[in-house]
Formats: C-alpha cells, structure tokens, sequence
C-alpha cells in the first residue's frame, strides 16, 4: 500500500489529507535524502577541487539530469533549478520579459491564473507600460479558444496555466502552443497542478518555458524547475547576480556563465534538490500513467458524491478525464471557511479561501470556495469520509451556527 511510504500517516493514523494541491506530503525515500544529503554528501558544489565536493556537484547535476528526463526535455541544462514556480516565473518576467518587451507590448494571461502567474506581469507592466489582456473561460471552467483566437494576434507573450488550482480543468494548451508559434509568439506554461499527475512533454509541447514546484510532486519545499528551451535562454538577461554564475570579475565589469549557471547565483537548496530527485524518480517508479488512473477514480468518486447533493455547487469540469487532481465547491448558506473548520476536527484536511485567486474567485461570484485535492497517498475511504461528513455538516447547521 503506497501510504505506508509516508511516515505521516504513522505519525497521524487518522489523518485525511485532502489539501495536495497546496503542498504534497514526502514519501520516506525523500526525506531519508535531505537527511543522507547532510549526513553523507554535504559539500557546495561546482568549487571543491575535494572528493566530497566533487561527489556533491555530480549529484546535483545528476539531479538536472533526471528533471530533464522527467518532463522530456532535450538538454539537462535546459533545466534551471529555482525555489518554486513563483520564482521561476518572476525569473522570466525579470530575465526575458525586461529584456525583450516594449511600452504597449501585450501579454496574454487568463483570469484563473494563480497569483504567482498575474502579479509578476502586472509589476512588468508598470514597470516597461504594457498591456496586459485575459482570457475568459467557458462553462466548464476552460480557456475558450474562440476567445484566444481573437486575442492572439500582436500578443508578445503567453503565459497560462496548464492546470486551474481552483477549476481543476485541464486547459488546451497544446493548440494554443500551435497557435501562437504559428505568430512567433512565446508560451510560458505553470504547471504547478499538472506536473506529478500527468505525463508531460516538453519537447512534444514544444513549450517555451514550463515551471513546476517541488513540494507539489512530493518533493522539498523551496525546489522547483524552470525550463527554457535554448533559444529562449540564449534570449535573457542575469536574474540574480553572485557566485558561481560569473565567468571572471574586474572590479568594474563582470562576466556571465551561459545557462544554467547564469540564472543559479550562489549556493541552491542542495539538498532539497537532491530530494526533488528521489521524489521524481519515486513517482516514475510507480508510473505516471498509474498515478493518473488513480486519481481519476477518486475525481469520479467525488464527482459522483458531491453532485448528489443539491446544496453543493461543483466549479470546473464535470467529466473527470478534464480534471486534475482538485475540485473545488461552495456549500448554500455554508461559509468554506466554516467547511474547513468542522472538517479539521475530524483531521480532515482541505483548503478554503480564494486559493491566490482572487480574480477568478470575482469571475466566479464568490468570495471564497472549498477546494479537495489527492495525490497517490489518497484512497476512496478518504473522499468517502470527506462527503459523510460534509453531509453531516449540512444536517447540523441551522443548529450547528447557533451551538458556536
């Protein structure tokens, strides 16, 4: 049984933890990595001429190596390790986006984007005069591509999710990919949600960049991946600037490192990176197209439940071949933060609030919504108990309000 591999549910037995789609939990193999990392590798890497130093940069690139191999990109050094996909983003918007846009320059972005994928271009945009334009969505909850295709044309760059972190829709990025580059028009993708529950391909997609974090496919916090295909590296500017990036320093000028180097100033999270690692090479040890089939079973399971329930109002995606591994819903009269409140004291663990997606949450008429979400530690009991209790919610509280 895949639970046993994570040691909080030994430390919590009862624990129902329906709140991935925030931060997965670690599987032993990772966490014995950070920890084999201090006890046995610990050294900073590409500067030690020693054997543990030596033995620390293999792992580091060994771990680019299997990051690339993961999402299918061409290069390992395509692959350039970051905190977490909010850093990767804001990397691109400071490396490429100062660098190659122009006053009234547009960007293309939707109004279910994550915050870390708005706020970024909306600080550019004040900072270089640009325009920025969104997407709507239809009633399922996806990007329209009526609606991008009357967009597109003058756009300077895309940037979008492949998967909502409130929608759960999986958007057609692929065509929209197709689209733009037939304009010459660059695609950056958050795969924050998707990377971990689907089989992605870089160089099938023909991405520009994609972004993904760590913690979200059961790795460290403060990992991540950005990956640039080579010609849009060659096409930005230092982010950061420090060691190991620099090619030779006067006390005037400095000069840069090509990628990756050039966007990794100074000392990484080594071993969070080195866990990333463990983490991925777990996941491709189960399969993703395994991981995959589970999680749709548990998003028909909760699909099935929750529409049975006239008090419940489902966001995204009604067919769960459409969905990723979340599903987010209101309850009439029921505040979701009341929802989180009375789960938690059964352990059951979800997230209420807007998710960092306030736009979306006012597309949506609501201010706030109930959001579960699964990874493979997850089984059907867990979403059964989620909806018995939610049920028993329901029941109680018109006298429920008035006991608290």
């Amino acid at each position: 049984m895949i639970k046993k591999d994570f040691p909080i549910f030994k430390t919590y037995p009862d624990l129902v933890y329906l709140d991935s789609a925030a931060t997965t939990q670690k599987p032993n193999i990772v966490i014995q990595a950070v920890s084999d990392w201090y006890t046995k590798y610990n050294a900073n890497i590409h500067r030690g001429l020693y054997g543990l130093a030596e033995q620390a940069t293999i792992y580091y690139e060994q771990a680019r190596q299997t990051a690339a191999d993961f999402i299918g990109a061409a290069d390992p050094s395509e692959i350039i390790f970051t905190k977490g996909a909010t850093e990767a983003i804001n990397l691109v918007a400071a490396a490429w986006g100062r660098r190659n846009l122009r006053s009234r320059d547009r960007i293309l972005l939707s109004i279910a984007e994550h915050h870390a994928n708005l706020v970024p271009w909306q600080e550019l945009a004040k900072e270089k005069k640009l325009e920025l334009d969104f997407l709507d969505i239809d009633e399922n909850g996806k990007l329209m591509l009526n609606d991008f295709k009357q967009k597109v044309a003058g756009v300077k760059l895309i940037s979008l999710n492949l998967i909502s972190n409130v929608l759960g829709a999986i958007n057609p990025v692929e065509e929209i990919i197709k689209i733009a580059h037939r304009q010459n028009i660059p695609v950056l993708l958050d795969a924050a949600q998707a990377v971990g529950h689907l089989l992605i391909n870089v160089k099938q997609l023909k991405v520009d960049w994609l972004v993904f974090s760590g913690h979200k496919v059961l790795a460290p916090t403060g990992t991540g991946v950005l990956y640039g295909r080579s010609d849009r590296l060659l096409e930005m500017g230092v982010y950061q600037t420090g060691g190991d990036m620099i090619k030779s320093v006067s006390l005037k000028t400095s000069e840069y490192k090509s990628y990756p180097a050039k966007f990794e100033a100074g000392t990484q999270n080594l071993a969070g990176v080195f866990g990333l690692s463990q983490a991925i090479k777990y996941l491709t040890s189960l399969g993703l197209d395994k991981v995959r089939q589970h999680s749709l079973k548990l998003i028909e399971l909760a699909l099935a439940k929750l529409k049975q329930m006239p008090e419940v109002k489902i966001y995204g995606p009604g067919s769960a071949v459409d969905r990723g591994s979340l599903l987010a819903f209101t309850v009439k009269d029921i505040h979701p933060h009341d929802i989180a409140a009375f789960m938690a004291k059964s352990q059951i663990c979800l997230r209420a609030g807007h998710h960092c997606a306030q736009p979306l949450h006012q597309r949506l008429a609501v201010p706030a919504t109930s959001r579960i979400s699964w990874h493979i530690y997850n089984t059907e009991d867990d979403i059964e108990f989620f909806v018995s209790k939610l049920k028993q919610l329901i029941k109680l509280w018109p006298t429920y309000t008035v006991k608290t």
